[in-house]
């Protein structure tokens, strides 16, 4: 699968969506808190977050018990240009 692909695939979901919508506002958030504001559970929340980082629309990084997500720069423009939409 090329990488427009695979972007195109993981962009194609409303919760993931509202998941990049929701960190385009705040820039920086951790699982929990995504969960609690697009209203889905921590595990599904995680497993969609996991979808967009290993499409590389989202980098992440663990600090204790804590694993923040924010935008990539390095996404396809393919991406890029859908989440300047939302």
């Amino acid at each position: 699968m090329n990488e427009m692909e695979r972007n195109l695939k993981a962009l194609a979901n409303k919760r993931r969506l509202a998941i990049l919508k929701y960190i385009k506002h705040v820039g920086r958030s951790s699982v929990g808190d995504i969960a609690s504001e697009i209203k889905l559970s921590f595990k599904a929340t995680s497993r969609h977050l996991s979808i967009l980082a290993n499409a590389g629309i989202l980098e992440k990084e663990q600090e204790g018990l804590t694993v923040w997500h924010w935008m990539s720069k390095r996404k396809h423009q393919a991406a890029a240009n859908v989440i300047k939409l939302l």
